[in-house]
C-alpha cells in the first residue's frame, strides 16, 4: 500500500482538546516503519487521560522522569511498562505543559500481519491487536520508542478516509479512580473493540 496517497496527521491534530483527539482517532491509521517491515492498523479503541486533576492520569502526581513526554509538546508517543511486562502507547495531546494522553486500547490490524504474528486464520486478526500491551507487542513498540514525534515518518497516523458509522463512549477499563469519566471512545461495529460495548453515542 502507497502510504504516500494517505495525509498524516499533523501537530495541530494533537493539540487540541483531548476528548475532541480522542474521538477524531477512531478510524484513523497507525503506521509504524519498524526494522522488518511497514505495519499498519486501524484504530478502533482509545481511553483519555487528562491533566493533574484526573486521578488516572500518570500525571496526577506531577511531573516524573517516567511521564516527562506528557509534558512536552502534543504529538509525541509516550510509551510506559506496567506489570513487568506490557508496554503501552499513548499519544500525547494538548499545548506544551499541558499533561494529557490518549492510550491505545486496541485497533484492527491493516498491512503485514505475519510481522505482527498472525499466522493462523482470518478469525484470530481481530484478536491480534485488542488491547493496549497486546498492541505494542504485535507492533514490536517498546520503551525504546518513547519520545518518537508522531509527525516523523517512523510512527505515525494517517486519516484514510475510513467510515466509522457509530463512535460510543463509556467509563475507561481497569482503573479504580476516575471510573464516573466517559473518557474511553470505540467503534461501536469493530470486532477489535477489547472490552464491553455498552457505551453511549457521542
Amino acid at each position: 500500500m502507497n502510504s504516500k496517497i494517505f495525509k498524516k496527521l499533523n501537530r495541530f491534530f494533537y493539540s487540541r482538546p483531548t476528548l475532541e483527539v480522542a474521538s477524531d482517532l477512531i478510524g484513523k491509521q497507525i503506521v509504524y516503519n519498524s526494522p522488518n517491515g511497514t505495519l499498519s492498523a486501524r484504530i478502533v479503541e482509545v481511553e483519555a487521560y487528562i491533566g493533574q486533576d484526573d486521578p488516572a492520569c500518570h500525571a496526577a502526581r506531577g511531573k516524573t522522569k517516567r511521564n516527562t513526554v506528557m509534558f512536552g509538546k502534543p504529538g509525541i508517543a509516550y510509551i510506559y511498562f506496567i506489570y513487568g511486562m506490557y508496554h503501552c502507547l499513548n499519544f500525547v495531546t494538548e499545548p506544551e505543559g499541558q499533561p494529557a494522553a490518549i492510550l491505545l486500547r486496541a485497533a484492527e490490524p491493516i498491512d503485514n500481519m505475519d510481522l505482527m504474528g498472525l499466522r493462523k486464520t482470518e478469525e484470530k486478526r481481530f484478536h491480534l491487536l485488542n488491547g493496549p500491551g497486546k498492541f505494542c507487542r504485535g507492533f514490536g513498540l517498546t520503551r525504546e520508542q518513547n519520545g518518537l514525534d508522531l509527525t516523523g515518518d517512523i510512527l505515525y497516523l494517517q486519516d484514510r478516509n475510513s467510515v466509522v458509522e457509530v463512535i460510543e463512549k463509556s467509563p475507561r477499563i481497569g482503573i479504580k479512580v476516575g471510573t464516573d469519566l466517559l473518557w474511553r471512545f470505540y467503534d461501536k461495529n469493530s470486532n477489535a473493540v477489547s472490552g464491553n460495548k455498552k457505551g453511549l453515542p457521542i
